[in-house]
């Protein structure tokens, strides 16, 4: 087991004295032994909510507002290494290139606490405990669980801090191939809109209000479309600007074209129709049609220019395979 204590439920009312305080602090004087980190983290991630809705740590309590904190079982310091078979791309004394498999987890999470990429990444490479952070060693930048590709980790402290800064820079360069729903008209286009946490959804990320997220930028090239109608798809390239969580998936379904296989961000629309195969090759997809093909870096030590690429999985190849072959 990860854990060290049972996950915990939190409700409390705002009485007329305490109206005004900011909520982390109105929270770290009632949850004992949680730090206001901590607290803010609970807040960021969707886990406390005021009269049901999800707001940010600076909110300023008012009289009469119900909170509720759902705390998540307090995580044990370290990490355990696990012997899960990694596909590494590249390797030298400073970084770790993998290309993930979709269904991984990049690191542990709230009910993922086992068989991630960083627990497997430090029983290949055990000097990499200490790297970054305790629970999630050497890991720079993340994957969703359903997407597959390239992730690079730091196996050192100076690749880390390196790593981290070129990601702030907005130097590392991602490029990946998805398939998304319908047709996309336009050949190339941008989507520069704010990604922030759903109101509606502890899960779920939203274009949100100016204001109210953090700036995504995302570049899309259409590389091929097929079909028309219900069962159309379209191939694209996409490229971040930015690195927020599930940023592509959330730009392509704001634009009404959500990838296979994403129920996230698919709503109400229903899969596409029409075509009962291709329908059995979601099924089996195993996670979002969504692959990091392609990374690029400076390497954290010797500013050598680092470009890695990797094939798209069968699991999505399978798919492209049947698109193509129907259309002839």
């Amino acid at each position: 087991m990860d854990e060290t204590s049972p996950p915990r439920e939190w409700t409390g009312s705002v009485v007329a004295g305490e109206a005004g305080a900011r909520l982390d602090a109105w929270l770290v004087e009632r949850l004992s032994g949680l730090s206001r980190m901590r607290v803010k983290g609970l807040i960021e991630t969707g886990r406390v909510l005021v009269d049901a809705r999800v707001v940010k740590a600076g909110h300023r309590v008012r009289e009469g507002e119900r909170v509720e904190v759902a705390i998540p079982p307090s995580p044990r310091e370290g990490l355990a290494p696990e012997p899960i078979a990694l596909t590494v791309v590249f390797e030298d004394g400073d970084v770790l290139v993998v290309d993930k498999p979709a269904g991984m987890v990049t690191h542990p999470g709230a009910g993922r606490p086992e068989g991630t990429l960083a627990a497997a990444a430090l029983a290949h490479a055990p000097d990499m405990a200490g790297v970054g952070s305790p629970r999630r060693p050497g890991i720079v930048h993340r994957l969703d669980k359903g997407t597959s590709g390239l992730i690079v980790l730091a196996k050192t402290q100076a690749a880390y801090d390196a790593l981290t800064a070129q990601l702030a820079r907005r130097t590392v360069t991602r490029r990946y191939l998805c398939l998304a729903q319908g047709t996309v008209r336009r050949a190339a286009g941008v989507v520069d809109a704010p990604v922030g946490r759903d109101p509606r959804s502890r899960i779920r990320m939203a274009v949100v209000a100016e204001g109210k997220g953090k700036r995504a930028v995302t570049r899309y090239r259409v590389l091929e479309r097929f079909g028309v109608g219900p069962s159309a798809v379209t191939l694209l390239e996409s490229s971040l600007e930015t690195g927020r969580t599930h940023q592509i998936r959330v730009h392509l379904a704001s634009l009404g074209h959500p990838l296979l296989g994403d129920d996230v961000y698919r709503g109400r629309r229903t899969g596409p129709g029409g075509d009962a195969v291709l329908t059995t090759l979601i099924e089996g997809l195993g996670g979002v049609a969504l692959h990091a093909a392609e990374l690029a870096f400076l390497h954290p030590l010797t500013g050598a220019s680092m470009q890695f690429s990797c094939p798209l999985p069968d699991r999505i190849a399978r798919i492209l395979s049947h698109l193509r072959n129907r259309t002839r």
